[in-house]
């Protein structure tokens, strides 16, 4: 069967259309900077590929920019929309209503803009993906994959946080975490490399960044929380922040609580720090000398080696560390001031290995380094379409 992924991430779209079970990719392409004049929009077959870079203001522009590639006269790769018998959609929350793949129905569509709250930047987006596919593949069966679905075996003194009861009994507060499909697949892939039952921290950098603690293939904690906007340094969002300085921007500033959301998640993170929101931009003008840059850089990855050392703990050692994503597998940069200086941990890296290009998994340690550090393309869209299959067929 043919299935076309959609993944709708908070400034990107990356799609894949895949024959399954063969695990024949079709077509692939990604469309990144959504919301900026400097669009990046690319479209790959077998036999063809290109680039363009336009204007693409919004989610639901650059998903009809897919269809239209896909059905291409002279270019696509489909005659007829029927040709696809499903669309699998990456959706970044389900809450406490979805721990499985599901197939979606309008209550399912509810749920997810209800939970849009707890994930803005996102599940909207999804929404949007979901709503033009309904419209344009209207005979496919449409299924959501969510991101915090890996994240359920999560021991309780791990997801619980210390406020009162009633608020996780309730309320169903807690931690579910993200990057699920993503952590999930790159962590298989380093167990199956390393042959053994393992203790191993993903490090997934993106616009959205997130770590997560894989002990014997099953995530025990991770950074992201009961929202996206948790945890490390990200591209727009602030991370880990002390509670205290959004009642004092609220009470003692002036700020109404839309209008500090909108801060945290919108305009913090590297963004507040430089003025720049893509890591490929703040590298570049760091080399310039930009100090703002230089200090936002420094401030990302001492965040990253912090969280290193807690999972570390919690997992009791450590057989790897996996960088994947857009920064992580891209930026030779960020991986070496991540791991410089944590010998103490047995994190050693080669400059040299570190500073090559490959879209294979790959060792850039040194051989007296006790830990492995492995760098491993995520595959979000295969998890999906193996997903999506799995459910349809069963």
């Amino acid at each position: 069967m043919k299935i076309l992924i959609i993944n709708s991430g908070s400034s990107s779209i990356k799609y894949q259309l895949m024959v399954m079970p063969a695990n024949e990719v079709i077509c692939s392409g990604m469309i990144d900077r959504i919301g900026l004049e400097t669009s990046n929009i690319t479209f790959k077959t077998a036999s063809n590929s290109f680039e363009e870079i336009l204007p693409v203001p919004t989610h639901k522009v650059g998903l009809q920019k897919v269809a239209d590639m896909l059905l291409d006269p002279e270019t696509g790769v489909i005659k007829t929309t029927s040709e696809i018998t499903a669309v699998g959609h990456r959706v970044v929350h389900g809450g406490s209503y979805f721990s499985n793949t599901t197939v979606i129905t309008e209550e399912v569509k509810e749920k997810i803009k209800e939970l849009s709250e707890l994930a803005p930047l996102h599940n909207p987006a999804h929404l949007v993906g979901i709503n033009v596919a309904e419209e344009i593949f209207a005979s496919a069966k449409q299924v959501a994959v969510f991101d915090t679905a890996f994240h359920q075996t999560i021991p309780v003194e791990a997801h619980k946080y210390a406020i009162p009861n009633f608020l996780l009994t309730e309320h169903k507060v807690r931690v579910y975490g993200f990057h699920g499909t993503s952590h999930k697949y790159v962590s298989e892939k380093a167990i199956n490399y390393l042959e053994k039952g393992s203790k191993i921290i993903t490090i997934h950098l993106g616009n959205g960044c997130s770590m997560t603690a894989v002990k014997d293939g099953k995530s025990i904690d991770t950074t992201m929380g009961f929202s996206p906007a948790n945890g490390l340094v990200m591209g727009t969002r602030a991370g880990d922040i002390d509670q205290s300085v959004i009642f004092y921007m609220v009470k003692s500033l002036g700020y109404t609580p839309d209008e500090v959301n909108s801060i945290l998640l919108k305009q913090s993170g590297m963004l507040g720090l430089t003025g720049y929101s893509d890591l490929r931009d703040i590298e570049s003008k760091a080399s310039e000398g930009n100090k703002e840059c230089q200090l936002a850089l420094l401030m990302n990855a001492y965040r990253i080696r912090k969280t290193i050392g807690s999972y570390a703990a919690a997992l009791n050692g450590l057989d790897a560390i996996v960088f994947t994503a857009g920064i992580g597998e891209n930026s030779s940069f960020m991986r070496n001031l991540i791991c410089t200086d944590m010998d103490y941990f047995g994190i050693e890296i080669d400059k040299e290995k570190n500073q090559i290009r490959s879209k294979e998994l790959r060792e850039i340690n040194t051989v007296n380094s006790i830990v492995k550090i492995l760098v491993v393309p995520t595959d979000e869209e295969f998890e999906i379409a193996n997903q999506v299959y799995q459910l349809l067929e069963n």
